[in-house]
């Protein structure tokens, strides 16, 4: 089992500042590595909502923490941050002094949810975070060829969206792409060689754009901002760590219109050492970004 290494924590506790009897939200608690540490500094009274799409997570959470003493502080909820303010309002939770949006995927989810979430394992193309209905296998093989292309495009910043998608298309034809590996072995066939050695894996990009589509990622994304702003408490901050461009842009560019009601804590996004990526890989792409309301 790999441990979720927690990323830009560090950072992450600079700025969101936890302080002893403050309360905050993390809408992403995954394993819990954030959430832990901000529990140690806002102790003795101060409580955390966590909030999870993944089922699983939650509730491994709640047998973690079932003979702690954190337990009383710690409320976990399995629903889609999109939920936010219908989540807060349930449990009457008040006093927010702090909201952190992780976007990354935990480790965890990745090695053994068996959702197909890796190319390096050979698993269903499923990619859902929660129980929704659409798959990456539905997709795949039922999507038009123009509309995979589209979310490859604009969803992966694929440059060989077109070729992908036709070729898909092609295979499904004869019989259902069903496995990680079926759609890792179409990528490599219509790629070029310079593209396969590349540091990046051919597939990545693909991958990221199914899990988007699969999940509305930037969707949920762009509806669970506003309503962060709404449920935060005046000089109350928000910290989102977000690990590709268009995930960033959405931040940048909802905090830039709210300037009036913001105050941006990181003129630049904040990235993580050079240590931290060679410890976690996974972090190499985050950016942190921070903001206080005024």
């Amino acid at each position: 089992m790999t441990i979720h290494q927690p990323v830009l924590l560090k950072e992450v506790l600079k700025y969101l500042s936890p302080k002893p009897n403050q309360n905050f939200i993390d809408c992403t608690i995954g394993g819990g590595g954030h959430t832990f540490s901000i529990l140690e500094k806002n102790a003795p009274h101060g409580k955390i909502l966590g909030i999870d799409w993944n089922r699983k997570a939650i509730e491994e959470l709640k047998l973690r923490i079932q003979n702690l003493k954190i337990k009383k502080r710690l409320i976990l909820v399995n629903d889609n941050f999109t939920n936010l303010k219908k989540i807060v309002e349930k449990y009457k939770f008040k006093d927010v002094s702090g909201i952190l949006i992780d976007l990354g995927l935990s480790s965890d989810l990745l090695e053994r949810s068996k959702r197909g979430f890796s190319f390096k394992r050979n698993e269903v193309l499923d990619m859902r975070f929660g129980e929704g209905d659409l798959t990456a296998f539905e997709i795949v093989n039922k999507w038009s060829e123009k509309e995979i292309e589209k979310i490859l495009k604009e969803f992966g910043e694929e440059r060989f969206s077109k070729r992908i998608a036709k070729e898909i298309v092609k295979v499904r034809k004869n019989k259902p792409i069903k496995t990680t590996f079926d759609l890792v072995e179409i990528i490599k066939k219509v790629t070029p060689i310079w593209y396969q050695k590349k540091k990046i894996h051919p597939a990545t990009k693909t991958f990221q754009a199914l899990r988007i589509a699969v999940n509305n990622e930037l969707e949920n994304l762009k509806n669970v901002l506003p309503q962060a702003l709404e449920v935060l408490k005046p000089e109350g901050k928000i910290v989102v760590i977000s690990y590709h461009s268009l995930e960033d842009r959405i931040v940048k560019n909802f905090f830039r219109e709210k300037k009036d009601v913001l105050k941006i804590l990181t003129k630049k996004p904040v990235r993580p050492s050079l240590k931290e990526i060679e410890n976690n890989p996974r972090a190499r792409s985050a950016k942190l970004r921070a903001v206080e309301k005024k």
